[in-house]
């Protein structure tokens, strides 16, 4: 009896990993197919870097690192951020269409199309990360890293990729529509402008440099780049870690709550 819901059990949980590798692989086919996610996910984020990099490098005093290596950290958190319209904008449109209702009148396990949307956010931001990665170390990025940095950087890069992609994917579920929810999603791609992703927050305005310091994407960038380039560390990473992982978790479990509550009310 015991081996009987044993394997009940499995095959359950196999069945959910091959419903949501179908609907990861959805969402990644929009990729190809979508040039609004292309421009996201590949132009955008070098727009950004040779933008930031020609334009405002000459500029931009840092107080230490050269402007090229200071802006990396913030590009990548920026493009990560880009990617939460197209999450949005792609769980709002399946709820608007009418593909979920199908997909849960079939037998297959419910919440796939949320991870499908997550997993295919994640997959598309990693993308970006790399090429800006390798695209800024063509234009005078040069990290001094080894590898413990770098798998450091990317563990809390790929936490945050997850938040922000979870994040977007609740917008998406609360949202009225695709514009609602396109709208929404802005908060998120603005909120990186004020932090300390391209300018140092020692040079603006007390009751700004105040917002700047303590908001979550300031420890984000700031950990990252003191990963890659070797400036003082201090306690952003663990204050990165104290922000994102509760957002993670709570928004996650909230989104399958209201998503529950829609597609069955």
């Amino acid at each position: 009896m015991t081996q009987a819901i044993a394997a009940q059990e499995r095959s359950s949980f196999g069945h959910a990993l091959a419903d949501c590798r179908v609907l990861i692989r959805r969402s990644m086919r929009h990729l190809t197919r979508n040039v609004d996610e292309i421009i996201q996910a590949i132009a955008l984020p070098i727009m950004l870097l040779l933008l930031f990099r020609y334009l405002f490098g000459g500029a931009i005093n840092t107080g230490g690192p050269s402007y090229v290596n200071y802006v990396i950290a913030g590009v990548v958190v920026l493009s990560v951020a880009f990617s939460a319209t197209a999450t949005a904008v792609g769980v709002a449109n399946d709820l608007q269409n009418g593909i979920v209702e199908r997909f849960r009148s079939m037998p297959m396990f419910g919440f796939s199309v949320l991870v499908g949307h997550v997993v295919s956010s994640v997959l598309r931001n990693v993308l970006s990360v790399i090429l800006v990665v390798g695209l800024g170390m063509v234009v005078g990025f040069r990290p001094t890293a080894g590898i413990g940095e770098w798998l450091a950087a990317a563990g809390l890069l790929v936490l945050f990729m997850a938040a922000i992609s979870w994040l977007a994917t609740l917008l998406g579920v609360v949202a009225g529509g695709v514009e609602a929810a396109s709208g929404y999603a802005m908060i998120l791609v603005f909120l990186p402008y004020a932090s300390s992703a391209l300018v140092p927050s020692e040079s603006m305005p007390s009751v700004l440099r105040a917002f700047v310091d303590y908001q979550p994407f300031t420890p984000v960038v700031n950990a990252i780049r003191s990963l890659l380039i070797g400036t003082p560390l201090g306690d952003n990473a663990w204050m990165a870690l104290v922000w994102w992982v509760p957002i993670l978790v709570l928004t996650a479990l909230l989104t399958v709550r209201v998503f529950n509550r829609r597609t069955r009310g």
